[in-house]
């Protein structure tokens, strides 16, 4: 068996953090959590839970909560970073202050930087200098983790010359072993690059799957963006340099699958609700809900215009939300695009018969 890592700590105290956390806890490592918010982390002191977050859910009482961050990663053997991608830079820049030489780090963050296009561990690399930087991706509810509901995940990390000679030495097979529960089961990965495409690209398939899903149309509509959405994930991945097959796994069809198919999530939520004709300021009930999706279509968008890939239903997601484009004809618009075959070795490309009319009722119906 790979040897665990005996000290871990959770940088951010939110759902998934939490979530995390209590998972590496009850695999039996010594776990603080450090985060920006006084008032959970003393719930989860005083209280045994995270209160704002996952309340009524009891956290393993060895899970110990830090609000200095030096104190909180003192002796750390292993690092997870969990906070939203906007704030990952800097965060990572205040880690690298604390931990040693050599202590590897977790991006349990999802998503592209708008300003440079880099995938999340590329940032955390850049500020952590010589640590090791992977990622845990996966379909997982932050919620049904908690509760200790059967889950699995996906850790990544680069694999050198002697992780290879013997791999359960490497650092993503001593992450994997030191979360494994009964009932969280983690898979290991050297494909860093496919790994994070999927947690970054499925929650803009996401908001698209939602806002079908609002305007009146369901299961068929929703297995064709899940499965052509996953095929614009393949794209990306494929042109960064990760592997095809990669996007076929947790961390892809999984996660990918996961929150196309659920109201709890906030991708999901935030397109039913504009598919419902809600304008945006008043979705959730006019609360400042931060969507992954929303901030991750316009870096999506960027990414396949520096790349020149053609990703039809990612550029729709981004029209809608950041260039003003009207719901429906964007929709009926993506439906009418040129034939094209499925095995992209044949090649086949011809013009779609509807007419302009035809594509104006559809437009009509989504809207």
């Amino acid at each position: 068996m790979a040897r665990r890592y005996e000290a871990i700590t959770v940088i951010g105290c939110g759902a998934w953090g939490t979530a995390l956390a209590a998972v590496a806890a009850r695999a039996g490592a010594h776990t603080t959590i450090w985060g920006r918010d006084p008032q959970v982390l003393n719930a989860i002191r005083e209280q045994g839970m995270n209160t704002r977050y996952l309340p009524d859910i009891p956290l393993p009482n060895s899970l110990q909560a830090d609000a200095d961050m030096g104190s909180a990663l003192a002796g750390a053997q292993a690092v997870m970073i969990v906070v939203p991608s906007r704030v990952l830079r800097s965060v990572c820049a205040q880690v690298a202050e604390y931990i040693a030489p050599g202590v590897p780090v977790a991006v349990c963050a999802k998503g592209i930087e708008a300003e440079t296009g880099l995938l999340m561990t590329q940032v955390a690399a850049q500020e952590l200098g010589d640590r090791p930087v992977g990622v845990i991706s996966g379909p997982t509810f932050a919620h049904e983790t908690a509760l200790n509901n059967p889950t699995a995940a996906t850790v990544a990390f680069p694999f050198t010359k002697a992780d290879r000679e013997n791999p359960n030495e490497s650092v993503a097979a001593r992450f994997a072993v030191s979360l494994s529960t009964e009932a969280f089961r983690a898979y290991v990965s050297d494909d860093v690059v496919g790994v994070e495409i999927g947690g970054a690209v499925k929650n803009v398939v996401a908001v698209a799957c939602g806002m079908m899903t609002g305007a009146g149309f369901a299961e068929n509509t929703r297995a064709a963006l899940i499965t052509r959405g996953m095929d614009e994930m393949k794209t990306i991945a494929d042109a960064l340099g990760g592997r095809r097959e990669t996007v076929t796994g947790l961390s892809g069809a999984g996660d990918l699958t996961l929150t196309c198919s659920s109201p709890t999530s906030r991708n999901m939520s935030l397109g039913t609700q504009l598919g419902q004709g809600i304008p945006r300021g008043e979705c959730f009930e006019g609360r400042p809900v931060v969507v992954e999706g929303e901030v991750n279509a316009r870096s999506v968008a960027q990414l396949a215009d520096k790349l020149v890939l053609d990703l039809p239903i990612c550029r729709a997601v981004n029209a809608i939300l950041h260039e003003g484009a009207p719901l429906g004809q964007t929709f009926a618009e993506l439906w009418s695009r040129p034939i094209e075959a499925e095995p992209r070795a044949m090649d086949v490309l011809f013009d779609h018969p509807a007419n302009p009319a035809a594509i104006a009722n559809l437009a009509e119906r989504i809207s």
